[in-house]
């Protein structure tokens, strides 16, 4: 079991939140683009472009940020942080 806080942050407040889990299996990273779909899914943002930077910030920090250049699409906010909520 895991789980992911995701906030929307715009000029340092948080614009919209949601705390992603997942009871069936362990965070593994080769499924860490279909918790990323469902997090901005559920946020209302589009989906970024997942790099293997992103992927290894969070596995070592624990936390990562989408900045509006890592979107195709135009975004209203100045990132997108996902943190993992450690049980």
């Amino acid at each position: 079991m895991f789980k992911i806080w995701a906030k929307v942050m715009r000029e340092g407040k948080i614009v919209r939140q949601y705390v992603y889990e997942n009871d069936r299996e362990k965070l593994t990273w080769s499924h860490f683009f279909e918790y990323l779909t469902d997090i901005c899914r559920e946020t209302d943002v589009p989906t970024p472009v997942l790099l293997k930077s992103h992927i290894m910030n969070f596995a070592k920090f624990n936390h990562v940020r989408f900045y509006p250049r890592d979107f195709m699409e135009e975004v209203d906010f100045d990132y997108l942080l996902l943190e993992n909520i450690i049980l």
